[in-house]
């Protein structure tokens, strides 16, 4: 029989009972914050204990009991608790199932920053899954991020902060309109931080760069960052939005992102050598609408209605072999009721802009006036907007790729005309 090593008594017994257990750990408030002399950062109470959900029975309540029992208080300021990872069947991961993935094997295939992504992608209330899939997901995902970052950096090339940006009462109104969506990302982000909400921040930065950035800015600022002059208000505008945005987003995705932030910090210090020197020393981004017509959010969101319409009515077109790329084009539209007044704010200049088109056209004709033998009539259910589609005659600008009247013999249209001058 084992003896105590101390005293060498052999009068041992194995313990059932549980409850001293949970008296040993359920005392730790005890042992550890009100123990100053070994942790005087620590105090009493805590601000929060965290452990997975089976410590509701456990450890946080014999911390209760006991804590009251001789503070008449709770040991804890709040408590913050977590599901088990399950595979995608919802089964416990074990060896014996053959359905265990290690961390490492994840790093080594995608990058820690994809372990993380998953980490914080998921609600952590709830039991968390994990698969092959649901990695391979999230890596589409984190390469979003990334190319979106990828493509702001290489259009912020050689831009001076300090030289360059455009104060925001000078903005247009879709620069600003999407500024004022990065305010919204900013401020949504931080209360869900706040509210231990981890599992949404990151999921809405993806929704960001997918959406408003890579899905519209970026998509309709491509013919102004490569066609129009260098010095133009238009591309100084869109870059320092650009500037803006990429510069928040890094430091949202920081404390989960953290490597890539890096990368991406590090290409922002080149433009600005004045900032800080890794990202994780910055400060969190902060809610400003400071030269920003908030109004503005509400009328861009009806005319992202509208253009999603025209777009449907361009995929018509093009299914039926009408037209091509977009800037093949020539469309007229009658907005209606509903969306007809977003033309006192907007040109057929700026339509074409907004939906990628060589010609735009808004009027108040009703369908049989837009009926015409070449053109593909598209009524949109969403919105009630009537749009006819029909490849534009002019010839296409080798420069821009838009189609204008004035474009013959190989030469280009007079925008870029003035712009190679």
């Amino acid at each position: 029989m084992a003896a105590c090593p101390s005293c060498g008594s052999k009068n041992i017994r194995k313990e059932k009972d549980i409850m001293d257990v949970w008296f040993d750990s359920g005392c730790s408030h005890s042992a550890v914050l009100e123990n100053r002399a070994v942790w005087p950062d620590l105090s009493f109470p805590a601000e929060m204990y965290l452990e997975g959900s089976d410590q509701h029975r456990g450890w946080f309540q014999s911390s209760l009991l006991t804590s009251v029992a001789v503070n008449g208080r709770a040991p804890y300021k709040s408590v913050l608790t977590h599901g088990f990872i399950v595979d995608d069947k919802g089964r416990k991961m074990s060896k014996s199932l053959g359905n265990a993935i290690l961390p490492q094997e994840i790093v080594e295939k995608y990058g820690a920053d994809i372990l993380r992504l998953w980490v914080s992608s998921t609600d952590y209330r709830g039991d968390i899954s994990i698969s092959q899939t649901i990695i391979s997901n999230l890596a589409e995902n984190y390469r979003r991020i990334r190319n979106t970052a990828r493509f702001l950096l290489a259009n912020l090339s050689g831009f001076d902060p300090k030289r360059d940006v455009v104060p925001r009462p000078e903005l247009s109104d879709v620069d600003k309109y999407i500024l004022l969506k990065l305010q919204s990302l900013i401020e949504k982000n931080t209360a869900e931080l706040d509210a231990y909400e981890f599992h949404l921040p990151m999921t809405r930065v993806h929704q960001f760069c997918d959406t408003e950035l890579s899905s519209f800015y970026i998509d309709i600022s491509k013919d102004t960052l490569y066609a129009d002059r260098a010095d133009s208000p238009s591309r100084r505008g869109a870059r320092s939005v650009m500037w803006e945005v990429l510069t928040a987003i890094t430091r949202l995705i920081a404390p989960v992102l953290c490597f890539t932030a890096e990368e991406i910090w590090q290409e922002v210090r080149k433009m600005d050598p004045s900032a800080e020197e890794s990202v994780q020393l910055t400060e969190w981004p902060a809610v400003s609408c400071d030269g920003l017509d908030t109004g503005i959010a509400q009328r861009w969101d009806r005319v992202m209605e509208a253009r999603g319409a025209v777009s449907r009515a361009l995929e018509s077109a093009r299914s039926k072999g009408v037209i091509g790329h977009s800037l093949d084009a020539d469309v007229t539209a009658n907005l209606g009721e509903k969306y007809g007044d977003l033309s006192n704010h907007l040109k057929d200049a700026d339509w074409e802009t907004i939906t990628i088109v060589s010609s735009f056209r808004a009027e108040t004709r009703d369908r049989a006036s837009l009926q015409t033998d070449d053109a593909v009539i598209y009524e949109d259910e969403l919105t009630g907007i009537k749009a006819a589609v029909k490849k534009d005659a002019g010839e296409k600008c080798p420069r821009c790729w838009k189609h204008r009247p004035e474009v013959k013999d190989g030469g280009v249209c007079a925008r870029c005309a003035d712009v190679l001058k």
